[in-house]
C-alpha cells in the first residue's frame, strides 16, 4: 500500500484537490493518507471533507488518518512514500499582515509578497526552520520518500532542501501547465492550443516560454509578439506586465502579472506612481485575496458539511501524476524545480531552477536546457541573488545576512536606501517574534 503524507493538511481546499486527484487515480485509490497539521480545527475540517470525498468517489478505499501537532509529526511521516508540503508558517494573521504593513511605512508596496520581495524573504526565513525539522524526521523515518513541495517561496525553500538535506525534493507550481494555453487564449489564438509544443525554463514564477510552436512545428512567437503589443496599446487588462516583458525582453513568462510586477525595479516606483494605473497593478493583492478566500471558504465549508455531497475530478496539479509515474514506471513530463546540476548553462550551480523533468520508475530526472537568452538569464539572476542570500541567512542565522538578502532584492533595492533596508528588516524581525527567534546579530 502506498503511503501519502500531507503536511499542512489544514489547507483544506488544496488538500481536497491533491488528495481528490489521488482518489481519481487507480494506482493511488487504496493509499494510506496521513493528514498532518498543528491546527486541530483546520485538521478536523479537512479530515471530514476528505472522508466524505473518499466515500463519494472512492468507495472508501483510501485509509485516512489524522496526526495533530509536532509530537505526532514523526508518526505521520513514518514509512511514507510521498510527502506533500503545503504549509504556511504564520498564516495570513499575523505574519502576512506584518509582511505588508511594516514595509508600507517605508513606502515599499507589494502585490503578493510570497515569492520574492521583502515579503517573500521573510516568509522563507520563517519557513525554513520548520522544513529543516521535517527533513530531519524524514531522514529518520522515511528516507526514500519523495518530498513534493508546493509551499512558497518555492525557489528558496526547495533550494534549501536540495542543498542542505538528504531528502529527495522537487518543487511544483501549476503556473507551468497553463502558461502557453493561457497566453494563446488571451490573444484569441485558441485554434493553436491543441497540439501545441512549448519549452519552459528559468526559475519558479519566472520560467520563460522559450519556444512556442503549433502542431505542425510553426513558430507562434511572431504572431504572439504582434498581438501582445497591440493588446497592451488597446487598453487595460490583467496581464499587462508580462506583455510588456514580451515587448522589451522578447519572451513571456510563467507566473501572473501581479506577481511579476514586484520581481523587478520597473513597475512599482514611488517616483512614477502613474505606472500602477498604466499597467493595472493590484497593490496589496495577496491580503485582499486572503480575506476573500477566508470568507469564501467559510461559506463553502458550511455547504459541504451540510450535505456532504462533495465530488471531484482530477485536476492538472502535478502531484498525482508524479506518484502514478513513479509507481507504474509510465513516463510523464513535468516542469519541476530542481538544483541546477548543469541544466541551464548560464545560471549558477547552486540555484534552484525550473526545467522540464522526466518522471518514471527511477524518480524525477531533470532535462538539460542549455543557455537561456542573455536578457532572460540576467533577469533570473537578479532574483536568484536574493534566493541564495536568503538561504544563506537561514543557514548562518545572522541578521546581517537577512539585510543582505533584502539589499539584493531588485524591488526593495530600487526604492529604499541601505539604512532604510536595515531598519525595516529589524522591525520585521521584531514584529514576527517567535517565528524569527533563531536569527541573531
Amino acid at each position: 500500500m502506498v503511503k501519502i503524507t500531507f503536511m499542512g493538511a489544514g489547507s483544506t481546499i488544496f488538500a481536497r484537490n491533491v488528495i481528490g486527484d489521488c482518489m481519481c487515480t487507480e494506482t493511488l485509490r487504496d493509499a494510506e493518507i496521513a493528514l498532518y497539521d498543528i491546527d486541530a480545527a483546520r485538521l478536523d475540517e479537512s479530515a471530514i471533507i476528505l472522508n466524505a470525498l473518499n466515500k463519494n468517489i472512492n468507495d472508501c478505499r483510501a485509509s485516512i488518518k489524522k496526526y495533530l501537532g509536532v509530537e505526532n509529526r514523526k508518526e505521520a511521516l513514518r514509512g511514507a512514500d510521498f510527502v506533500i508540503n503545503a504549509i504556511q508558517v504564520g498564516f495570513y494573521d499575523p505574519c502576512t499582515i506584518i509582511d505588508f504593513e511594516i514595509p508600507k511605512k517605508y513606502g515599499l508596496r507589494q502585490t503578493i509578497g510570497d515569492t520574492l520581495g521583502i515579503g517573500g524573504i521573510m516568509r522563507g526565513l520563517r519557513t525554513i526552520p520548520v522544513m529543516r525539522d521535517f527533513a530531519r524526521d524524514m531522514e529518520e523515518v522515511c528516507p526514500n520518500a519523495w518530498f513534493l513541495n508546493y509551499t512558497n517561496p518555492m525557489s528558496i525553500l526547495t533550494g534549501y532542501m536540495q542543498r542542505y538535506t538528504k531528502v529527495k525534493t522537487v518543487g511544483l507550481c501549476h503556473s507551468v501547465q497553463g502558461c502557453s494555453q493561457g497566453l494563446l487564449e488571451s490573444l484569441d489564438m485558441q485554434d493553436k492550443v491543441e497540439g501545441r509544443k512549448d519549452l519552459i525554463a528559468g526559475i519558479n514564477h519566472m520560467g520563460w516560454l522559450i519556444e512556442l510552436r503549433d502542431r505542425n512545428g510553426n513558430d507562434l512567437y511572431p504572431e504572439v509578439r504582434k498581438r501582445a503589443a497591440k493588446k497592451n496599446m488597446a487598453g487595460k487588462h490583467d496581464d499587462m506586465v508580462r506583455f510588456e516583458y514580451i515587448k522589451h525582453l522578447g519572451y513571456y513568462c510563467t507566473e501572473s502579472s501581479e506577481h511579476n510586477a514586484e520581481y523587478n525595479p520597473w513597475f512599482i516606483k514611488p517616483t512614477h506612481p502613474e505606472l500602477i494605473e498604466k499597467f493595472n497593478i493590484p497593490l496589496d493583492e495577496y491580503p485582499r485575496r486572503c480575506i476573500n478566500q477566508i470568507a469564501g471558504w467559510e461559506e463553502e465549508k458550511n455547504k459541504i458539511l451540510d450535505d456532504y455531497k462533495i465530488t471531484h475530478e482530477r485536476s492538472i496539479e502535478y502531484a498525482s501524476y508524479i506518484m502514478e509515474a513513479i509507481i507504474t514506471n509510465k513516463p510523464y513530463k513535468i516542469g519541476g524545480n530542481v538544483l541546477n546540476t548543469g541544466l541551464i548553462d548560464n545560471l549558477p550551480a547552486d540555484a534552484c531552477v525550473e526545467v522540464p523533468c522526466l518522471v518514471d520508475g527511477l524518480g524525477i530526472t531533470p532535462c538539460h536546457v542549455g543557455r537561456l537568452p542573455v536578457q532572460l538569464a540576467a533577469l533570473n539572476m537578479t532574483n536568484i541573488n536574493a534566493h541564495l542570500m536568503t538561504i544563506q541567512a537561514a543557514v548562518t542565522q545572522k541578521k546581517a545576512d537577512i539585510y543582505r538578502a533584502a539589499m539584493l532584492d531588485p524591488h526593495t533595492a530600487a526604492q529604499l536606501s541601505l539604512d532604510e533596508i536595515v531598519s525595516m528588516c529589524n522591525e520585521l524581525i521584531s514584529a514576527h517574534g517567535p517565528y524569527m527567534a533563531e536569527y541573531k546579530d
